[in-house]
This record gives C-alpha cells, structure tokens and sequence, in this order.
C-alpha cells in the first residue's frame, strides 16, 4: 500500500470513527499493532529499561497519592519554568537516551516514547511530557492495568503543532517472570506506516 493511500485510509478511518463506526477503529489499529509487535516489542526485555524499571519501582514502592501528585505538580512547573532538574534528570538518564535513539531510528514513524512504572511515573522519554504521572490516565489504565501482553491504541489524532495524524499505543512491559512492571506509550506516524 502506497503512502498517499494509507493517509487516505486513516483520514476517512478517522471522519468514519469521529462518527461512531467500529470498523473505523481497525482501519489504524491493525496497523499501529503489527508495528509495535514487528518493531517495538523486543525493547520491552532491553535490560536497560527493565533495570531502570525494576529501580523505579522499589524507590517508588512506598509512595502515596499525595506524593505523587507532589511530583506530578513539580514536574509541571519545570515544564513552563526555567529551572528543570527533574525533568534534566529523567532526559539524561540511560532509558531516555535508549528511546532517544529508538525514535530517531524509526525514520519518523515514532513521535514520541516514553516508560512508565508500576505508578504510571515516567521513567525514561525521547521527549519532554506534559505531566510525570501516567497513572491517571488511559494510556497506563488499559495497558499495565489490563496486564501482561496487553497494547491499547489510542484514538488518531491530528497533532496541532505538527499536523501529524498520529495515535500512541501503549504496552505493558514485563520482567523476566512474565509479571507486569510498568508499560511504555509510542507515539506513532500515522503517515509513516
């Protein structure tokens, strides 16, 4: 399938799903799928991200909701404001620079990357996230909520800056014993499929 079709595909998957059709749904889902399983899954058992993770998790492993939410605010403000060393932190870590060079390798395809643990706190990017807690939100609850093996597609967007027809998918991710640690989202092309 050509480019030109498959953009025009996805645009009427999109006009049709805005209406309510199920089918629609498939046009990109299918797609946005079978990508993540040909180029996505094998990052999901990298040592780097399941270390990281596994760490994230044990420092995390007493956190309230209230703390969270306090790093979710904090990372906010570092968002809009000058001084960054939270979100500095998280961007120069072994795990972003690893999904820094997954985007960049994707020739486009993905726009962005990011991992989560077992809270739905970040814990590596190829970008700068609005917010540090995933926890709340569909991307973490339909995937890492749902367990092992599970990708939830997001509905086709059209980003406003770029003007990229794009959807993220997001996976759990596993350890060594097939249990869920923590996911990770993917930001994906619509057009570069």
């Amino acid at each position: 399938m050509t480019s030109r079709k498959f953009a025009f595909l996805i645009a009427s998957a999109v006009t049709v799903f805005a209406a309510g059709s199920a089918t629609a749904e498939e046009a990109y889902v299918a797609p946005v799928k079978d990508y993540i399983e040909a180029n996505v899954k094998t990052w999901l058992s990298d040592p780097v991200i399941l270390e990281a993770i596994k760490a994230q998790n044990a420092k995390n492993a007493d956190l309230s909701q209230a703390d969270i939410d306090g790093l979710d605010q904090k990372w906010r403000a570092e968002v809009d404001g000058s001084d960054r060393a939270m979100i500095d932190g998280v961007l120069a870590n072994p795990v972003s620079a690893l999904l820094k060079a997954k985007q960049e390798a994707s020739g486009g395809t993905i726009t962005e990357v990011f991992v989560m643990d077992s809270k739905g706190l970040n814990v590596g990017q190829s970008d700068v996230t609005s917010d540090y807690w995933q926890g709340d939100e569909d991307k973490f609850q339909k995937s890492y909520g749902t367990g092992a093996g599970a990708i939830f597609v997001d509905e086709a967007e059209k980003d406003e800056s770029t003007q990229i027809l794009q959807s993220q998918a997001s996976v759990t991710i596993a350890d060594e014993t097939g249990a869920p640690i923590g996911a990770i989202t993917i930001g994906i092309n619509l057009d570069g499929l």
